[in-house]
């Protein structure tokens, strides 16, 4: 199932949630509208922080030059930098990429969707943190991240914790203190779903994994097709 909305990034608008939890610190919350679930817990300062130990095992199985795609403050390009790799990351949020760039790392404010450097080149996406949530629609996103690897290329996603997990909708993020960015398209999806969802696109299961309580998996072209 596809959404739509506003072109509005993730925790973009209203209150600006999330530009304040990148710099003030804190946990935010992101809540499906007009959903009754439990919201979801994003610990910005972890993504803020250097990379753990599950982060790590994602960046151990990157091959080649690595772009990371919505990166927030970079923790994941300074990582695959620090490996040896040649790294990028891109992110729509200007504070999250202003906060990278301070700190010396090559970051981008782009929209997926834009042209971006060295399109066919990449050896390794990286979707962290449920980036493969980003547009509500995973196939669409998948198809696209393709376009950005080599034929050989890989990429690195990290799903929900439930494996049969496959839903997209209209969300927004909230801080602890009630402030509300505007809506986006999200979603949320499990290994076990998002393994169907590759197969649809062309890409096939490499390796899964968890660390940690995080789950990952690596996915790669048929028969190495891009």
């Amino acid at each position: 199932m596809s959404v739509s909305a506003a072109p509005v990034g993730f925790g973009h608008g209203g209150a600006r949630p999330y530009d304040r939890a990148l710099v003030m610190g804190g946990a935010l919350y992101l809540h499906g509208i007009g959903d009754d679930r439990a919201p979801t817990l994003m610990d910005v300062d972890r993504y803020a922080a250097e990379a753990d130990a599950a982060d790590l095992t994602a960046i151990g199985r990157a091959a080649g030059a690595v772009i990371d795609l919505g990166c927030g403050p970079g923790r994941m390009v300074r990582a695959a930098i620090a490996s040896g790799h040649f790294a990028l990351g891109i992110d729509v949020s200007p504070t999250a990429v202003a906060i990278a760039q301070d700190a010396g790392l090559p970051v981008l404010c782009r929209d997926i969707d834009a042209v971006l450097p060295l399109e066919g080149r990449w050896g390794t996406a990286l979707l962290i943190d449920g980036n493969i949530g980003i547009g509500g629609d995973p196939a669409r996103l998948l198809d696209r991240v393709r376009a950005l690897l080599d034929p050989r290329g890989r990429i690195i996603v990290e799903t929900s914790a439930g494996p049969d997990e496959a839903r997209s909708f209209l969300a927004e993020v909230r801080d602890r203190c009630g402030r509300t960015s505007a809506a986006f398209p999200w979603a949320q999806i499990g290994s076990t779903a998002l393994a169907r969802t590759a197969a649809e696109v062309g890409l096939r299961v490499e390796e899964t994994w968890s660390h940690q309580a995080r789950t990952f998996l690596a996915l790669t072209g048929v028969d190495g097709r891009r």
